[in-house]
């Protein structure tokens, strides 16, 4: 690429926005520890499920005794299955207050049992050598807590970043892809489809983003892809506007005009002429989106009808656990709150380290 070219100079402005390049490091964070959430969470089994009520609503950096036994009902997954899936087949686990080795068996008081009583439970371990009589009791830190059904808070975040990170990347995949083509027809042709897609356009723009999804959702039912296509449908108005008014200032334009009179067809002109000089601000409005995506998807698990449990959803953690602000126990909705906040501020400020970078007068 020529040193010289606008998209170099681009982005060396971009490199030398602070709050651009620190943006963008907060999302790929974000993004790595999604993608790679199973591998790096305390609790990798699918959505990160595993509860223990006797040790609900604990404080950050809770320490308990764990009794880990052994799946006999092991399935053959593989690991890249387990890695990107989670284990559909964990261990079991139990808390405990107190347990004893004997010869040939495991005495154990799970947690929450009073001490002064005589409910001691009995495992038979004879098969077990030294090694694995270690591996049977494990000492259990939860670094974030426990949510009120007893659920590791740091794993079901992390297993939440993936949620929103999918939402936003399929909403904008599906509104680039229809805006583009609304947008590219409307502006190109004009007359008639014009005067007919911006019908549809200024129809879409009238009803409310939220209550366009939830009549979407109750369309298609309740479920996690169910929601990503409802929020990418209602989300292709602003890109297809956008992309209408870039192609109407430049099909007039000189290479438009060359390319027609050496005979190249409409679709031709469009995608491999018109399109690839449009693209900056096209770009912007899809980090905006992005954001806005991740809000709505939040907003939706909030009242229930977005990602459906046991799917680790940070909006959905907010609703179980809001009304323990006043129960002081804050941090079990402060903490997916800040995870929104942080992600969604993230895209915003790299959108406007974008549109600044991206702009030819300056």
């Amino acid at each position: 690429m020529n040193s010289n070219s606008l998209n170099a100079l681009a982005l060396q402005r971009l490199k030398k926005d602070f709050w651009g390049v620190f943006s963008f490091c907060v999302i790929l964070a974000f993004g790595f520890l999604g993608l790679l959430a199973y591998v790096i969470a305390p609790d990798n089994s699918e959505h990160a499920n595993q509860m223990h009520l006797a040790v609900h609503s604990k404080p950050p950096g809770f320490k308990v005794k764990m009794l880990n036994v052994p799946n006999q009902f092991k399935s053959n997954q593989h690991n890249l299955s387990k890695w990107f899936l989670g284990e559909k087949y964990p261990d079991k686990t139990v808390p405990l207050r107190d347990y004893e080795f004997t010869e040939d068996s495991l005495l154990y008081l799970e947690y929450g049992t009073p001490l002064d009583t005589l409910l001691y439970k009995k495992m038979t371990i004879e098969a077990f050598n030294d090694v694995d009589r270690k591996k049977l009791v494990i000492d259990k830190v939860f670094y974030l807590g426990t949510d009120k059904y007893g659920r590791d808070m740091l794993s079901r975040l992390l297993v939440g970043a993936r949620i929103s990170f999918s939402i936003g990347f399929v909403a904008v995949l599906i509104s680039l892809r229809v805006g583009l083509f609304m947008g590219s027809v409307s502006g190109y042709y004009g007359g008639k489809v014009d005067a007919l897609i911006m019908w549809i356009i200024n129809v879409t723009w009238s009803i409310p983003t939220l209550l366009m999804v939830i009549a979407i959702t109750l369309a298609l039912g309740k479920g996690f892809w169910q929601v990503f296509i409802a929020v990418g449908l209602t989300m292709w108005v602003e890109v297809a506007r956008v992309v209408r008014g870039q192609v109407m200032s430049v099909k007039e334009m000189q290479y438009v005009t060359a390319a027609r009179a050496l005979g190249f067809n409409d679709l031709r002109i469009i995608v491999n002429h018109i399109l690839p000089n449009i693209m900056a601000p096209v770009i912007v409005i899809c980090a905006s989106n992005f954001a806005a995506a991740i809000l709505i998807e939040s907003g939706l698990s909030f009242l229930g009808i977005g990602a459906q449990p046991p799917v680790s959803s940070w909006g959905a953690m907010i609703k179980n656990h809001y009304n323990y602000i006043i129960l002081g126990k804050p941090y079990l909705a402060i903490a997916p709150g800040v995870c929104i906040m942080l992600l969604v501020m993230s895209f915003m400020l790299l959108g406007n380290a974008l549109r600044a970078a991206l702009d030819v007068r300056r």
